[in-house]
């Protein structure tokens, strides 16, 4: 399937991403509400975060360039110095604007 990239395409593709991300959110509350929550339960939400986010750290960190691997550290050590998440986010932002920009 292919939708033209005229106004009316983009228009469409940009309700049908709408449309997907509500009903995934929603969705997933919908169902949650039909869960009793356990200890266990708990405890695979909380990891599930993490899980999620080691997914998608560790290829870059092995495949990125040296802005992501530069904006990796700064994060890293950031957020083990502060131990607060948006200073160390914007931290490792800047570092791999700076890296890319110098490089």
């Amino acid at each position: 399937m292919t939708i033209e990239t005229t106004t009316a395409g983009v228009l469409a593709l940009i309700a049908i991403m709408t449309i997907v991300t509500l009903a995934t959110r929603f969705g997933g509350v919908f169902v949650m509400s039909f869960v009793r929550i356990s200890p266990r339960i708990e405890s695979f939400i909380n990891t599930m975060a993490s899980s999620v986010l080691i997914a998608i750290v560790v290829p870059m960190a092995f495949a990125g360039d040296l802005g992501a691997i530069a904006a990796l550290s700064v994060t890293t050590v950031t957020m083990l110095a502060l131990r607060k998440p948006l200073p160390a986010i914007a931290a490792g932002i800047a570092a791999a604007g700076i890296v890319r920009y110098l490089i």
